[in-house]
């Protein structure tokens, strides 16, 4: 999936929850949307020849509950230097970080998301699968790419809407 739902994820839990005290709001949401799209990172195994259906190819540990729940832990450990709850950072690191596996499981395409790596090299599918599978790279620039970009952005419309709707002023 191209980052565009999972930006309005990161957008949208931006808004919805408490940014720490000493982080600025464009860094929160930025940090959350990078966290929201971090999985994909996974991709660069494909210029280091890693096969696609490997643990450690796309969509596989990187995309996994385990991943997400370091991640989280991450979050948690940094929580300090944020003037902010540890629990509370680890839970909405871990979340935001989880929703990529778990909104890819939504896709139409692929071999399927190792959620449950370690423990399983399974790759599951949402049983519903209404987002289609963008290309990677490049790619994304042809026609199919806009077009699935399009698709995402009407899908998603209600979380970016959340995630953008102006704040109120002081005053």
């Amino acid at each position: 999936m191209p980052s565009i739902g999972h930006v309005a994820v990161g957008l949208a839990v931006a808004r919805l929850e408490r940014k720490p005290e000493a982080i600025g709001m464009n860094a929160w949401r930025v940090g959350l949307v990078a966290l929201s799209a971090l999985p994909d990172l996974d991709v660069i195994g494909f210029a280091l020849g890693i096969p696609y259906a490997a643990p450690w190819g796309h969509r596989g540990a990187a995309h996994s509950l385990a991943v997400a729940g370091l991640c989280g832990l991450a979050c948690a450990a940094g929580a300090r230097g944020w003037r902010a709850g540890a629990v509370r950072m680890g839970i909405v690191g871990g979340l935001v970080t989880a929703s990529h596996g778990l909104l890819d499981t939504l896709t139409d395409g692929g071999l399927g998301i190792a959620l449950l790596w370690p423990w399983s090299s399974h790759r599951f599918f949402a049983p519903w699968r209404p987002i289609p599978v963008a290309p990677i790279g490049a790619a994304m620039l042809s026609a199919r790419g806009l077009e699935v970009v399009a698709t995402e952005a009407v899908l998603f419309l209600p979380l970016f809407v959340v995630g953008l709707w102006p704040r109120k002023q002081a005053g």
